[in-house]
């Protein structure tokens, strides 16, 4: 052993070499190309403790399978395995390398990486100048028992850091397996993983008295007595407090005021980016305050015969803005400077919200809460259930802590905090208090059906779904021993406990299943939440280029060349506020909203810019007017007027000059304006509640010099709003002026509309609303009306027309604009008020809307959805309307008028419904069951079952199918299983592999990917999943169609152990045979054995390529966080030909990876796929007579497995039209 230690030490520089990140394409032993990715370093030989096996170690042979040509040295774990099986054991603990002349790589100064699970890597172009790799031969070093302890890690900090208190200090180890199966069982090592010691901190000081601070300034710095304070503090020890006062308190001589006529104070007062304010009133700081002056339109003020004391601090107070102080200094010549910076008041917005909590009576709970503003929030109010808690029982600020909970705590708790701007409101959060023994995850799954493929019989009740279980991922209660701070809970929820194989009798063989039957507590799944996306202008389509992008005041990344963006949502956000900004001030800022999936994924986003009017040039010494809103021949919504030395430079000075003015103005009477709006039109109320408001009209203002194009500001303007454009009388009494904050997203009040009087000209019939303004920011104003009027309305999105309740879409982005009709017309819009997007979660969506209860038609709603940008069709009301079908039952379906947008005209789009927002009347039973709910029903909308009423929308496919063996939603992450049979072994990153097949045939035809393990020992042979599509004619070539069929890709699994070559066949139904494969995919999957043998003509086989090749070998990979996005695009780029196109117009001869040739057979003769369902052995004697005996000896095993479970099923779906095809190119977009 003394040897192996010295060994052990000895490797300790060489594995120092290697790196932490992992290497792209490391199955392939040859020359990867992945030039400066190290392998992942494996835990140090030096952590195990080999005494411990009884058993220790010893070295390998010396292997040299790979000569430094080309690229460099690559001595592959994987590779030596294959050339010499059974020589390395599953799992060395080290591994040493040295060139052929006995020299380690330091020696030779050579850069290597080396890994006991990868093996030995050097590339010649990391060497240094004019070196190349040696040649080099490896070692590694195996274990002779597979269990060992790591070393002892170093003692804990003592539990007790208290002064005078004992505590405990431990140190632990942990059992390791030179296994690969140890992953999946508990490993037992004998002796103890833990250890424990006493502890102390050592005895505690006496308390006392720290050394008298100095004196403070007087109270009063002449003209009367005053005091002054100096203080102490006590050095507590054991609880005992100092005797005696920690402050003191002295008057000061009063002294007269003098003269000072020879003193003055000057200063300025200016806005947190440095503009002048004026009007600001001047204060002496004291007890109490003293007026001093108020600044000038330059921002400036002065204050004479003032002789302030050496400490002494001027406040100043403006309307809009936070008090702001600052010190008083002076210079010696009789002069004091003191300048006030400002900052605009801001309201509070909730930047951290309480969670939900599971707790067992008796344990305790914190839920925490944080608002942002200026000024910052000190003040936290906490309710229960809507109930104000008292402050002083709960002594609570921004936490709240609950001990020793009793059942009657469990509801909702929620924040609100407030300052002199306003308040704000937390989302409320569920608490759930648990009696003793009560379990919080039922081991009992919950239903599950999957739909098994179309050769399986089906049950006794006619249904071809099975029921493979599933755990709700609820949250568990945590341990009574885990402390509940903030952000201290560990995160538990129900899951996967355990699982069960399972096989079903499917055309005369077993098709395999993954059955949960048992259910449990356990580590959370934080999958990662993503938005992604594509910026664009609303009126040319054209990609913001390396455009800034912003959370809050934080900028978080750029757009790409082709406008792409993808934001990580951070941890516990509510409320995913972007800024977009354009560097070259084309367009205006936009600030979206961003809906996202909370369970994890990824959410795709169209993103529209309004583009900047083109400036108008301005006399500034004028006075000037801007229409807002005139367009196309019609009436402006209103005026912008600007009164004459009204534009102001940031000093304060007037500017008189030409101007250069840009009034961009976003009119809702034109409906194509409402994707590029800013904002989701929402404000905090008197209460901290946020609500809704409807637009009348958006404006952004850019004024700068003509000559030297400087911004420039203005003093007071003047919005005037024609009264004629508010069709609603209502809203006339509630017309406000509202200013968007840029880092929230909301919007603050400005000012009130008011009725005015007087006429202008030609336009004196005309009544305005009035309301006055400052331009000091760069900020986008609104035309705006709080609206009360508010419900819900309940969607839910289908994978297909058959509405089942288990084939719900979540992640489904659904759109809701609010409609204002002309009078007695409800379908022809007047313009739009508001707009709103939710993701569908497990139970749908309930969006936000306005609503009438006196007159259905008041309010009108445009409803769309999008998945990953491809638009769902909605369910059609001509040319007669089906209750059953758009899921909303009669007579409440009549008064809402659904109407789907192709209602009229069957050319236009199938992708959007209208309806009038009927409030529900609850006097009408038929109109209590949804799909409009009121406002304050909002958990009743949530919860409402999939039998309620609801509007929906479904997913228009060609036909496919898709069965995996361990069930998996891919809508839905949590639903992620950790198995060496899953489709997707890493529920962070999605890897979707397709392959392009041409079909040479008069017919569409269904094709059938068939994925099985092809070299992992723990899957070969054994079914992943099926995948069938039906391919898509080419509208250029006669009788030809191509296919993208999904495959497994090759990859790691989920324990990230060893690569699997998935062994992939294609096989199409009807009588076909392969007539060509890609020259290039067979060359490369030659040179990369072992290769799948190809012995009949009618399929297509192969061990898939771990490299992601592209359209030139006819296979498209895409990686991406959401598994339906990275299909969505490798199918577009299949569909395409291309490796970055995208298209849904098929092009079937480009990009191919392998080609058929089908015909129609004689009538009554089955095609080979069928008799392969129907009479497996038949069909396997044709083919041994067609092959010969020695065809025969070559066929291998996996022949029969994968015959005998071949099958399309029937007719499933609706199939795309070309125009639904080209409707998804065009939302995804080509640049």
């Amino acid at each position: 052993m003394a040897e192996l230690a010295l060994a052990l030490l000895a490797l300790a520089a060489l594995h120092g070499a290697g790196a932490t990140e992992p290497l792209e394409n490391d199955s392939e032993p040859g020359k990867s190309g992945a030039e400066g990715k190290p392998w992942k370093a494996a835990p140090s030989p030096a952590e195990l403790d080999l005494d411990t096996a009884g058993g220790g170690a010893e070295w390998t042979s010396w292997f040299n399978i790979d000569h430094p040509g080309g690229d460099g040295d690559y001595e592959s774990l994987e590779a030596i395995r294959f050339y010499y099986r059974g020589r390395v054991c599953e799992r060395p603990v080290a591994v040493q390398a040295r060139t052929t002349e006995w020299e380690l790589p330091e020696e030779v100064g050579e850069v290597v990486h080396v890994s006991p699970k990868k093996g030995f890597r050097c590339v010649n172009k990391e060497q240094p100048r004019g070196k190349t790799c040696s040649n080099y031969h490896v070692r590694f070093l195996c274990p002779l028992e597979h269990i060992y302890w790591s070393h002892w890690s170093p003692w804990s900090p003592c539990s007790r850091s208290a002064c005078g208190s004992s505590g405990t200090q431990t140190r632990t180890r942990r059992c390791v397996s030179a296994r690969l199966a140890a992953a999946l069982k508990e490993l037992k090592c004998k002796g103890k993983a833990a250890e424990r010691r006493p502890c102390s901190a050592g005895p505690c000081p006496e308390s006392a008295w720290t050394e008298w601070g100095a004196w403070g300034p007087c109270s009063r710095s002449c003209g009367g007595s005053g005091t002054r304070v100096r203080r102490r503090s006590c050095k507590k020890a054991k609880k005992t407090p100092c005797a005696g006062r920690p402050a003191e308190v002295q008057k000061c001589p009063p002294s007269p005021c003098p003269a000072c006529a020879e003193h003055v104070l000057r200063g300025t007062v200016v806005s947190a980016d440095g503009a002048a304010l004026p009007d600001a009133r001047i204060y002496l700081e004291g007890r109490p305050p003293v007026p001093l002056a108020r600044s000038d339109a330059r921002g400036r003020f002065a204050a004479a015969g003032l002789c302030p004391g050496a400490a002494a601090n001027v406040s100043a107070h403006r309307q809009g803005f936070a008090p702001g102080v600052a010190p008083v200094v002076f210079n010696g010549s009789g002069v004091a400077v003191a300048h006030v910076r400002l900052r605009r008041l801001e309201k509070p917005y909730m930047v951290l919200h309480p969670k939900a909590k599971v707790r067992v009576a008796g344990q305790e709970v914190t839920f925490c809460c944080k608002a942002s503003g200026t000024p910052v929030p000190k003040k936290y109010y906490w309710y229960h259930n809507g109930t104000l808690l008292p402050r002083k029982e709960h002594r609570y600020g921004s936490r709240l802590a609950l001990r020793g909970l009793a059942p009657e705590q469990a509801g909702t708790y929620h924040c609100k905090a407030s300052t002199e701007a306003g308040a704000i409101r937390s989302v409320p959060a569920q608490l759930t208090v648990l009696a003793e023994g009560q379990q919080s995850c039922k081991p009992e799954p919950e239903p599950s059906l999957v739909e098994l493929p179309g050769e399986c019989p089906q049950d006794a009740a006619g249904s071809r779904y099975y029921d493979v279980g599933r755990c709700p991922p609820a949250p568990c209660a945590g341990s009574p021993a885990e402390r509940s701070e903030c952000g201290a809970d560990a995160g538990r929820c129900c899951g996967v406990r355990r699982m069960e194989l399972r096989e079903v009798p499917c055309a005369g063989s077993l098709l395999p299943v993954k059955v949960v039957v048992e259910c449990g507590c356990g580590p959370c799944a934080q999958p990662r939440v993503l938005v992604q996306g594509r910026v664009t202008a609303a009126d040319t389509g054209e990609p913001l280029r390396f455009g800034q992008i912003f959370l809050g005041g934080r900028k978080v990344g750029f757009t790409g060349y082709k406008g792409s963006f993808t934001i990580e949502v951070p941890p516990d956000t509510q409320r995913l506020v972007a800024r977009f900004v354009d560097r070259q001030q084309r367009f205006v800022d936009a600030v979206k909203v961003l809906p996202f999936n909370r369970r994890g994924g990824a959410v795709y986003q169209e993103v529209k810019m309004l583009r900047k009017k083109e400036p108008v040039d301005l006399d500034g010494s004028r006075s000037n007017a801007i229409p807002l809103g005139e367009a196309r021949g019609r009436e402006p919504v209103g005026e912008l007027v600007l009164p004459a030395g009204t534009f102001l430079r940031p000093s304060g000075e007037v500017f008189r000059g030409t101007v250069k003015a840009s009034v961009t103005f976003l009119d809702p009477r034109d409906m194509a304006t409402a994707g590029a709006a800013s904002s989701d039109l929402s404000f905090a109320d008197a209460e901290g509640e946020i609500v809704p408001l409807r637009t009348y009209g958006m404006f952004a203002v850019d004024f700068r010099e003509g000559e030297t194009g400087a911004a420039l500001q203005t003093g007071p303007v003047e919005v005037r709003m024609d009264a004629g454009q508010v069709w609603m009388p209502e809203h006339l009494q509630k017309m406000k002026l509202w200013s968007l904050n840029p880092e929230t997203g909301l919007w603050e009040e400005e000012g009130v509309l008011q009725p005015a009087g007087g006429s202008r000209g030609k336009r004196e019939e005309r009544t305005f609303l009035v309301g006055n303004l400052e331009i000091r920011e760069r900020r986008l104003f609104n035309l705006d009306v709080p609206e009360d009027r508010r419900c819900f309305v309940k969607v839910r999105a289908y994978s297909n027309e058959k509405f089942n309740p288990y084939e719900q879409l979540e992640g489904v982005v659904i759109s809701l604009i609010n409609l204002e009709p002309q009078p007695g017309y409800p379908a022809n819009p007047r313009a739009w008020g508001r707009f709103d997007s939710v993701v569908t979660g497990p139970n749908g969506a309930c969006l936000p809307a306005f609503c009438d209860g006196q007159r259905p038609d008041a309010y009108s709603a445009y409803v769309t959805a999008t998945l990953g940008g491809e638009e769902l069709e909605a369910v059609a009301s001509s040319p007669k309307l089906n209750p059953n079908a758009v899921g909303v039952s009669q007579p409440y379906l009549g008064k809402l008028g659904y109407r789907r947008l192709d209602h009229d005209d069957p050319d236009l789009k199938k992708t959007a419904f209208q309806i009038n927002v009927a409030k529900p009347d609850p006097n009408n039973v038929d109109e209590t069951n949804g799909p409009i709910y009121p406002y304050r029903s909002l958990e009743e909308c949530e919860k409402a079952p999939v039998s309620a009423n609801h509007l929906r929308f479904y997913r228009v496919e060609v036909d496919k199918y898709e069965y995996n063996v361990v069930p998996f939603k891919e809508s839905d992450l949590t639903s992620w299983t950790g198995d060496y049979l899953s489709w997707w072994p890493n529920p962070q990153e999605f890897r979707a592999c397709f392959i392009k097949v041409q079909i040479e045939g008069p017919q569409e035809y269904m094709v059938r990917s068939r994925n099985v393990g092809g070299s992992h020992p723990r899957t070969r042979g054994q079914l992943y999943g099926l995948r069938d599509t039906r391919s898509v004619r080419d509208t250029l070539l006669e009788n030809t169609s191509g296919a993208c069929v999904e495959f497994k890709c090759s990859g790691m699994l989920f324990d990230q152990s060893l690569v699997d070559r998935t062994l992939v066949s294609i096989v199409p139904q009807g009588s076909c045979r392969r007539t060509a494969v890609n020259s290039l995919l067979r060359d490369y999957l030659s040179r990369h054995p072992p290769a799948a043998e190809n012995n009949h003509t009618a399929a297509f086989s192969m061990l898939a390529p771990v490299d992601p090749l592209g359209h030139n070998y006819g296979i498209y990979t895409v990686t991406d966080q959401n598994p339906r996005l990275a299909k969505e695009i490798a199918i577009g780029r299949c569909f395409d030909g291309t490796s970055d196109g995208f298209s849904r117009e098929m092009k079937a001869d480009v990009g191919t990876a392998v080609t058929f040739t089908c015909q129609e057979r004689p009538a009554g003769r089955e095609s080979f796929f069928q008799r392969l369902l129907t009479a497996p052995a038949e069909a396997l004697d044709e083919i041994r007579r067609e092959m010969g005996a020695r065809e025969m000896r070559r066929a291998p095993p996996e022949v029969l497995d994968f015959a005998s479970g071949a099958r399309a099923p029937g007719p499933t779906a609706t199939r795309r039209t070309p125009s639904s095809r080209r409707r998804m190119g065009q939302m995804r977009g080509q640049p």
